[in-house]
């Protein structure tokens, strides 16, 4: 009998695995009293050493930040190193998406005027790993470099030597005059998704669960994009410029979403692609789109992600870990964000991912 190439995968992530928090551990960090002792608590689990190297230069809340920050990206090192050779062209399509983080990241501070030392630790990179962990891709300091200029033209310029780049060019004159980042973004992330889906090949039939997850996530994306743009109220054609291709929705229903008068209208169209019902209990409540999106999280997690761990010999078990790391860091982001602005703890609790 031949040993799948994912054996020794499985192994290595498996007992990489063990220092993720456990369920019970998040829960206990909701009852930290602010982001220092939330920090404080951290210290004694897998964060302590980034959060010890970092809390020379950095203080809280920048100092947890930093910490989270570089733990993703050397998680995400050890996923790619222990990804076969026939799966690591798909693990690099994925995680560019750190690229696209910080590219938005800089953007979005060059536009609103903000400086380096407010920006630079939100950066997804640690020293001199590029985000993405593959050849070509940004490093931390040339990042740092990308951050200095002074304006996005200035951003985008630096960029050409990337394939982002020359996305980013292609918009440049609409933003002089609009000021919206917008089209840029959706062209980078419509890049990133194509790339990506391009990239996962059926080697041995069983990456299709991968797949319907990624159509999933532009499902998801494409409807809040829509429902902001209503929200806004923005023309339809211009909302359309932010509508990523590849998901299971058509362009039409997409444009019926956008019509719509009433939650129960665009819920019933969504829910013929996906079951969110028992997910949008505090959706139905709130009406914020916040809820909204922590539903569909949810509802990709129960249906797709968790499915991935069932699938021990293949590609699916390198995505499963790194994203049960994501949710990890995204879940501590949630819990600091919400001490920051002193909200209720059932309210933090509402909108982790589990």
């Amino acid at each position: 009998m031949t040993t799948s190439s994912y054996a020794s995968s499985f192994g290595r992530l498996q007992a990489i695995s063990s220092s993720f928090l456990s369920k019970e551990f998040i829960h206990s960090l909701v009852q930290a009293k602010d982001v220092p002792e939330l920090t404080r608590l951290l210290e004694s689990t897998s964060y302590g050493p980034e959060i010890e190297r970092a809390s020379s230069l950095y203080s809280s809340p920048e100092l947890l930040e930093v910490a989270l920050n570089r733990r993703i990206v050397e998680v995400n090192k050890l996923a790619l190193e222990a990804t076969p050779f026939s799966g690591r062209a798909a693990i690099r399509a994925y995680l560019l998406k750190w690229d696209i983080h910080n590219i938005e990241l800089i953007l979005s501070s060059k536009m609103t005027g903000r400086t380096i030392t407010e920006t630079e630790h939100f950066l997804v990179s640690s020293r001199n790993i590029p985000a993405s962990i593959s050849a070509g891709n940004i490093l931390h300091d040339e990042m740092k470099i990308i951050l200095s200029q002074t304006n996005v033209e200035g951003v985008v310029n630096q960029l050409v030597k990337y394939r982002y780049g020359t996305i980013l060019m292609q918009h440049l004159d609409s933003y002089q005059k609009t000021g919206d980042l917008g089209p840029m973004m959706a062209d980078l992330m419509s890049y990133y998704y194509t790339n990506l889906m391009e990239s996962i090949k059926f080697f041995q039939g069983d990456e299709g669960i991968v797949r319907d997850l990624f159509r999933a996530q532009i499902d998801k994306k494409n409807i809040l994009s829509m429902l902001k743009g209503k929200k806004s109220d923005l023309d339809r054609d211009v909302v359309n410029k932010h509508i990523i291709k590849g998901g299971k929705i058509p362009m039409e229903i997409l444009n019926d979403i956008f019509s719509f008068k009433s939650n129960e209208e665009f819920l019933s169209k969504v829910q013929e692609y996906y079951n969110l019902d028992e997910y949008l209990v505090t959706f139905r409540k709130s009406n914020s789109l916040i809820d909204f999106e922590v539903a569909f999280d949810k509802f990709i997690n129960r249906t797709y992600v968790k499915r991935l761990k069932n699938i021990s010999l293949s590609l699916g078990t390198i995505f499963y870990f790194i994203i049960t790391a994501e949710y990890e860091w995204d879940n501590i982001k949630r819990i600091a964000f919400g001490k920051q602005y002193n909200l209720p703890t059932e309210r933090i609790k509402s909108v982790l991912l589990e």
